[in-house]
């Protein structure tokens, strides 16, 4: 929270705690600005918060509490109280201008918090099977969990980005099944079938196409179980590879990449461990040849099946395992971004964890809604070069990076949304990062025009009211990373973005920032522009969209 605030907040606090003798909890006290500039330039809504305990109506306790705030907080000009009890502050225009020169020195550092206080979190994302392109749903998660360690790292927190690799079980053994029907149909042979349930994607021929080139006819009378582990993983390594390299031209980035094999190995040493773990607390038990987790006793729907009849390990078996794992790592907090299919599965996923003895809320799961496509009205199903789903790439392609981040950040990730193509492709200001960027570029246009920049410390020759709001919004940047990454909310920075971009292009519209005629004015002003553009990029940076000084 931006120093203002703070002496406001605390001031708020000491003048409850001698007015009416009680220490108010932290929750009650918030600083907000006035929609309404024309009421001040900060408010508190505390009178309001505080009738049920004081027992007394809004304006009889904002009415002391404005007297005692007016006396003891140097930095404001005046308190008022407006109805049904908000108390009003007017701040000295020093104090609104004094952050100018804080934001220009700490740079691509300022919005840096550390609300965090160095909780170590875990946030998994993506996680798709390497068995094909990213779609667009993938794309979504992908803007939203590489948004949000941003914001978490901004935020003091100690963030690990992990993708969880599903590269075990039947969908592993249909990729391996595809790649050798095709690579057997590169050499003209018919004689090994294509699964139903394969993938007939042009990707999985490609693949084949590639071994085929580099190996030879070698795999075709080689040993089927030889055969078959190693084209899995071929299939699994050159997808992975795929996958990769689309999420680094999309700007997201790794920290660790756990395999579900992982799990597997030594013996299945980690589940065997796990599973002892379980029997030993007495949260499973044997039913029709299975060994099940005792799930209804800890808010499932139904007990689950962890090893199947035939001896095999459902999904959950290795989930749990790999779960555990992330908490011994030194994890305290897991954040995983999933699909909405998976909605009754985080219950199940939860409930292991709270059995095995971890606190409730030690995982957390953002469900991801589905994502339409939609150009003039109608759903885009199909790429029109491919003629099949589109990919995160070709959405690239098509819109551009930073505004496929933008549509999927800016709304929240448990909501259907529509994602208008032919807007995100629209050079206007109805389409909102474009209206974003380019109050960026306009910023730097101004730097270029205007003599360099003459550092000051005080800019007390800006009292326009556009100069004022402007101030005021920039200021509040880090407050808004902090909310924004407490609750998982990167949709925040769009809004506070949209806003700053809104203020900016009115106090441009107001205030002439190079008069050669008053080259003080002028050169506070040109300091303002500078703060806003630090305050811009860094916020943008949040959310992984460019910054650019030309368009």
């Amino acid at each position: 929270m931006i120093e203002i605030e703070e002496k406001l907040k605390a001031a708020t606090r000491s003048a409850v705690k001698k007015v009416f003798g009680i220490e108010p909890e932290e929750s009650l006290l918030m600083i907000e600005i006035p929609r309404d500039p024309k009421m001040g330039d900060y408010s508190t809504n505390i009178a309001m918060r505080l009738t049920k305990v004081l027992h007394q109506t809004p304006a009889a306790i904002a009415e002391p509490l404005a007297k005692e705030l007016k006396a003891s907080v140097p930095e404001v000009s005046d308190v008022t109280v407006a109805k049904p009890g908000f108390i009003n502050f007017r701040i000295k225009g020093a104090e609104l201008t004094s952050n100018i020169a804080n934001i220009l020195k700490a740079g691509d550092d300022y919005g840096k918090n550390k609300s965090g206080n160095g909780l170590h979190i875990l946030v998994e994302y993506v996680s798709a099977n390497p068995t094909g392109d990213l779609h667009c749903g993938h794309a979504r998660g992908a803007a939203w969990g590489d948004s949000i360690t941003r914001l978490l790292k901004a935020s003091g927190y100690v963030c690990l980005r992990e993708f969880y690799v599903n590269d075990a079980g039947h969908q592993i053994d249909m990729l391996g099944e595809s790649l050798i029907a095709r690579y057997f149909e590169h050499f003209g042979r018919n004689d090994y079938a294509l699964p139903e349930d394969g993938y007939h994607a042009q990707d999985v021929i490609d693949i084949a196409n590639q071994i085929a080139e580099e190996d030879g006819d070698k795999w075709l009378n080689a040993d089927p179980e030889e055969r078959m582990t190693y084209f899995k993983d071929q299939g699994i390594d050159r997808e992975l590879a795929k996958i990769e390299r689309d999420l680094k031209m999309y700007r997201c980035e790794f920290d660790s990449w756990v395999h579900e094999r992982f799990f597997y190995q030594n013996n299945s040493k980690r589940i065997h461990d796990v599973l002892d773990r379980m029997k030993s607390m007495d949260l499973t038990f044997e039913k029709d040849n299975a060994l099940w987790f005792k799930s209804t006793e800890y808010g499932d729907d139904k007990d689950r099946v962890l090893i199947k009849s035939d001896g095999s390990l459902t999904y959950m078996t290795p989930d749990i395992a790999n779960h555990i794992y992330k908490l011994e790592r030194g994890y305290t907090k897991l954040v995983n971004l999933w699909g909405a299919d998976h909605h009754s599965y985080v219950t199940r996923m939860t409930a292991a964890l709270e059995a095995m003895g971890y606190p409730k809320g030690t995982l957390e799961v953002d469900l991801i809604q589905m994502v339409r496509l939609v150009e003039d009205g109608e759903e885009v199903k199909m790429s029109k070069r491919t003629g099949n789903a589109i990919t995160l790439r070709e959405l690239c392609d098509d819109i551009g990076i930073d505004a496929a981040r933008w549509f999927f950040v800016s709304r929240d990730v448990e909501s259907h949304m529509d994602l208008d193509l032919k807007l995100a492709r629209e050079k206007s200001e109805n389409n909102p990062v474009y209206y974003v960027q380019y109050a960026y570029a306009r910023m730097s246009s101004i730097v270029r025009q205007c003599p360099a920049y003459q550092p000051v410390d005080s800019f007390g020759l800006l009292t326009d009211t556009k100069e004022m709001e402007l101030m005021k919004h920039i200021n509040e940047l880090p407050d808004v990373v902090a909310d924004a990454a407490k609750t998982r909310m990167p949709s925040k920075i769009c809004n506070y973005v949209q806003n700053l971009a809104r203020l900016f292009h009115s106090f441009y519209g107001t205030c002439k920032v190079n008069d050669p005629q008053n080259p003080e004015l002028s050169n506070q002003r040109l300091g303002l522009v500078l703060a806003t553009m630090t305050t811009m990029k860094n916020a943008l940076n949040l959310i992984g969209i460019e910054a650019p000084e030309k368009m």
